[in-house]
């Protein structure tokens, strides 16, 4: 996809094509994402086992196999280009661009959804405080949606809350 659609330069490529049913958006790469260049690439995030559990992919894809999620429909993308430690080591100037660059991308390409994974995407991106599921706010054409972040420093929020929150999006698409 258009190397353009990331500010900056990110460890992590976006995966993108246009159409797709939804594109997950996290909030930026950590160590193990970036060393690994891949997305949710630390194996105690629960990404990729929540979107096999919710019914997007029909396994469990190991973040190497990140380009597969394409044939499913699905896109990814950070609201941060730069590698932190912990997401609260990011700072405001972070996300600069952030809230126009996926404008840009929901214009290009259209996707259905933009499902943030993490309330402090959302927030980063456009600075107001987001409650889960689905937003006032939309993209053009493109809907809005906050999941409970799938990162293990999240380990307040259950699993089982999660994958309820997953299955809300897949159902929401349809």
């Amino acid at each position: 996809m258009h190397p353009n659609h990331q500010q900056g330069s990110s460890a992590v490529p976006d995966v993108l094509a246009p159409g797709l049913r939804v594109v997950f958006c996290g909030i930026n790469p950590g160590f193990v994402s970036a060393a690994a260049g891949a997305h949710f690439a630390n194996p105690r995030n629960d990404f990729w086992r929540l979107l096999h559990d919710a019914g997007f992919t029909p396994w469990v894809l190991a973040p190497e196999e990140q380009f597969e999620v394409v044939r499913f429909g699905i896109g990814l993308t950070n609201a941060a280009a730069r590698t932190t430690r912990g997401s609260g080591d990011l700072r405001r100037r972070d996300f600069l661009g952030s809230a126009e660059r996926l404008a840009a991308l929901a214009e290009e390409l259209r996707p259905r959804w933009l499902a943030f994974v993490g309330k402090e995407a959302y927030r980063g991106t456009f600075g107001e405080r987001p409650d889960l599921g689905e937003q006032a706010r939309q993209l053009g054409v493109t809907r809005l949606f906050v999941l409970p972040s799938t990162s293990p420093a999240n380990a307040a929020v259950s699993y089982a809350e999660r994958l309820r929150w997953f299955r809300g999006l897949r159902e929401s698409i349809g």
